[in-house]
Order: C-alpha cells, then sequence, then structure tokens
C-alpha cells in the first residue's frame, strides 16, 4: 500500500537512508537494508524481497515508520497526561516541566530536543507535543512512570481517557 505524501513534504532516499522535510520540521531515518524503498509519483512505495517471515513483518514495520514520519512532520504528535490527587499539579519552569506529585520534592522532566510541553487546565494536564512518535510516547511514559494511577484510590498520573482499575480497601475485621 503506497504512502500518499501530501503538499510541502519532500521526501530524498539514498539506499536505506530515509530523510522527510515537511512543514513542522524535518525526520530521517536508516531501514533495514533487505527493504526497497522507491519514490514514484509523489508516492512511497516499499517492497520486500521474499515472503520469508522475517521479510513480511519488516515490511510492515517499516511501511508503518515511514506513514508515521510523513504524519509527523506534516501535522506532528501529541500526547495529553492527567494529574489525579490533591494537591496535584504541573507547572513550567522555562521549557522544563516541574512535577507536584505527592514526593517530598518536585519532578523535574527536561524536554529532549524536538519535544515540547504545556500546561493546562489549572495545572492538572500536562501536554507532550513533537513530530516523532516514537519520542513523544516515550517521554510521555517515564512522565507517567513518575507517579503511576494507583489502584486503591486512583491516585497518580495517566494518559487522558486510561481508565484504572480499583480495588477494594481492606474488608475490615468480622463483627463478633
Amino acid at each position: 500500500m503506497p504512502i500518499q505524501l501530501p503538499k510541502g513534504v519532500e521526501v530524498s532516499i539514498k539506499g536505506n537512508h530515509v530523510t522527510v522535510k515537511g512543514p513542522k520540521g524535518e525526520l530521517s531515518r536508516s531501514f533495514d537494508p533487505d527493504m526497497i524503498i522507491s519514490l514514484r509519483e509523489r508516492q512511497i512505495f516499499v517492497e520486500r524481497p521474499t515472503d520469508h517471515r522475517r521479510h513480511r513483518s519488516l515490511h510492515g514495520l517499516t511501511r508503518a515508520l515511514l506513514k508515521n514520519m510523513v504524519e509527523g512532520v506534516t501535522e506532528g504528535y501529541r500526547k495529553r497526561l492527567e494529574l489525579v490527587g490533591v494537591g496535584y499539579r504541573a507547572e513550567l519552569r522555562g521549557e522544563n516541566l516541574i512535577l507536584h506529585v505527592g514526593f517530598t520534592h518536585p519532578v523535574e522532566v527536561v524536554p529532549p530536543p524536538g519535544i515540547k510541553f504545556s500546561v493546562e487546565g489549572r495545572y492538572r494536564i500536562i501536554n507532550v507535543e513533537g513530530i516523532d512518535k516514537e519520542l513523544v510516547g516515550m517521554v510521555a511514559a517515564r512522565i507517567r512512570a513518575v507517579r503511576p494511577p494507583e489502584p486503591y484510590k486512583g491516585k497518580g498520573i495517566r494518559y487522558e481517557g486510561e481508565r484504572v482499575r480499583r480495588k477494594p480497601g481492606k474488608a475490615g475485621k468480622g463483627v463478633g
């Protein structure tokens, strides 16, 4: 299945190294040398040399990664995280994210190059934005790992819309 290139997106292919330039930025990545990547009529084609299991899986992976690169440089990616808990809040200090999540000290998260943080909703919602889908997901997972949601009260940092399975607390002593 070919990947359509939107207007304003330029692709250069040198062997197995692909660079995608768009309105939001530039991404480049090297792929497995077995995969055949070509550009024809503003479409990227990915072909495999054989139908071996390894080539079939690499074919799908390569196509998905290329599609994510094209989508990233045109629209970008964003993950939203919610802070749930009394006194839990996030703030920006310069480009760094400061988390107050029940520890004795605030936790500072420094964004890697290409990632931007923003805070909204009375300091309860964190946005992680960037053009590289893999990097955005990894940074969001690291922020969530600072204080993952716990099952008894549901407090912690969670992805927007994430459901946390709740457990009942102690049953108490028997009457008698």
